[in-house]
């Protein structure tokens, strides 16, 4: 997908503060955010993901990003934020199934944002009975730096208190928004 808007998008494992640190951004530079698709589409399925619902959230995934660029455009706003994004789907694939069909990376790789925050793991575990794998905390965010690599995607590694990762994100975006 190209645009003339930039596609940032927030990431990492379990109870890092995506969301809030997504949510914070979007507010501070006034433009459209993006949530994650999988934890409504979770919340809605009423059984455990498995392999059958990796096509209808990584489906939900682009839809709802296309919408919020759309929507970016559409208010002339030079950037979007995305509470994750189809790495994360492939990387979640991956951890709780073995597996994700080729099909999903490819439009996974098509599809790279201009540039992505990882999110650290030295915040503490909140357990909210959808989060389950904070005894894998560490595996995971070297899954989703691996993923990211693997993909070719910008990213930076975002660490320290909600603070200094709100700093560091700021510097990530205005950087980002002063590339030509």
């Amino acid at each position: 997908m190209t645009s003339s808007v930039k596609r940032l998008v927030v990431t990492g494992s379990e109870c890092t503060g995506k969301t809030m640190l997504a949510a914070a951004l979007a507010a501070r530079y006034d433009v459209p955010m993006a949530p994650e698709f999988v934890r409504g589409y979770a919340a809605a399925a009423g059984h455990a993901i498995g392999v059958d619902d990796h096509w209808p959230i990584a489906r939900g995934q682009v839809a709802v990003q296309d919408a919020t660029v759309a929507n970016a455009l559409r208010l002339e706003r030079p950037l979007v934020i995305f509470d994750t994004d189809l790495l994360s789907t492939v990387a979640y694939a991956w951890h709780y199934t073995g597996q994700c069909d080729p099909g999903i990376e490819a439009m996974a790789r098509a599809r790279v944002a201009d540039h992505y925050l990882l999110l650290d793991i030295d915040v503490p575990w909140i357990t909210d009975g959808v989060r389950d794998r904070g005894d894998q905390r560490q595996h995971l965010h070297t899954l989703f730096r691996d993923t990211l690599a693997r993909f070719g995607a910008p990213f930076t590694l975002i660490s320290g208190s909600w603070d200094e990762r709100f700093a560091a994100a700021v510097g990530n975006i205005d950087a980002l928004l002063h590339q030509t």
